[in-house]
This record gives structure tokens, sequence and C-alpha cells, in this order.
């Protein structure tokens, strides 16, 4: 394999941004996939970087109003919300706002609203839901964090990876060897995707059984 850098995330992150959800999740051994209900909120939204996790209390945004101004540059905000769907705790203003700080999107397991508007911004964001209620600001946050999605555990750098068929979350210390593997991937699915069109069938190239001709 090619020497990628394992540490310093910014230097592999462009190669990262090139990989689609399905075949990093594939390359880490089909790990760290949120649920299917973890979807971007507007068409063609896509989100590349080191994760900064923080929970939130069901129907109040305080933490997250503080995560914004303390997540580092290039960070995307990974917001546990305990499934709660019924409150909108992040919207356009607060989408300006993470935008201001250089800040790449957001993924939540619970609502968000302003999907119009945040879509036009182009702010990448990914949700379990829509909602147009809003929420109070009295719980405050402690950072660092950790967070669970789904039963994938999220700790600050991880890394998040977000496209059209979802998100998948690859933890810091296996980054680099992951994305070597996307990379390689990606590579022998090219080279399948020719023979395909070159006219071979798929249960053969894949060696599937009932692959003799009929």
């Amino acid at each position: 394999m090619s020497s990628l850098p394992k540490n310093h995330f910014h230097a592999f992150d462009g190669l990262y941004a090139q990989q689609s959800v399905a075949t990093v999740h594939e390359a880490a051994g089909r790990i760290g996939a949120l649920s299917s209900a973890v979807k971007p909120i507007w068409q063609g939204m896509r989100v590349s970087g080191p994760a900064f996790p923080v929970s939130l209390t069901p129907r109040d945004n305080l933490a997250l109003h503080e995560a914004i101004y303390q997540a580092p540059l290039g960070s995307v905000l990974v917001v546990d919300a305990f499934d709660y769907l019924e409150a909108g705790p992040f919207g356009e203003i607060m989408a300006v706002a993470a935008m201001t700080r250089g800040l790449r999107g957001l993924v939540t397991s619970g609502s968000v609203r302003d999907r119009e508007a945040i879509g036009a911004l182009g702010f990448a964001v990914f949700s379990k839901g829509i909602s147009v209620k809003g929420t109070e600001k009295h719980v405050t946050a402690q950072f660092p964090q950790a967070v669970s999605i789904d039963d994938v555990s999220i700790v600050p750098g991880d890394w998040v990876l977000g496209d059209a068929d979802g998100v998948v979350i690859i933890p810091a210390n296996r980054a680099g060897e992951v994305l070597e593997r996307a990379v390689e991937r990606e590579r022998k699915e090219r080279d399948i995707l020719a023979r395909i069109r070159a006219g071979e069938r798929t249960l053969d190239i894949y060696h599937l059984a009932g692959s003799g001709e009929p």
C-alpha cells in the first residue's frame, strides 16, 4: 500500500472527499455506517472532515450553539439528539454561524429546520428528521465529549464522510489505512465497470454460483 499520512487529517482530506460512502464503508470492513434514517436534507450534499461530537438535551440547543464556537476549523458537528425528532435545534442562522466559523457540516440523530434555506447556503446537513418546532436554550455542554449514534461510537477526530447514500464514521486510528483501502477498491471497481461495458458478465467476474451458460 502507498504511504498516506496516518495522523495529520487535513493532509489526506481531499482524497477522502473523493471517495463514496459505500466504498469507504466496505473498505473499513463494513463498520461505522449510521442508520439509513440519517439522510442529506438537500440534493447533492456531501461532507468530509474530522468529527466534533456533542450531545443535545431534547428540545434544547444551547450546547449546539456552544459547539459551533468550540469546534476546530474544518470540523463536522456530530450531534447526538437521542433520536428526538419533534424539534429542530439547528436552522439557517446556526448554519450561517457554522459556515462563518469554517465548519464543514452537521450530522445529527435528530431533526433540523429551514431545509430550503440551508440547501441554498450549501452547508452540508445530514439528519433523521425535519421539524419546524423550536427549542429552549438552557443546558450547557462539556467539551471534549464522545457520543454514540445508532450503536456507532464517535470521538473527536474520527473521520466523517457523507453523501447521497448516508454517513459513515471511521475511527481516527484507522482513517489512513481505510483511505488506502478505499482508493484501491475504487481502482478495482473502475476496472470491473470497464469489463462489464466490454461485455463480461458480473456472474463470471465475481465467480458467482450459476455462472455457467444456461
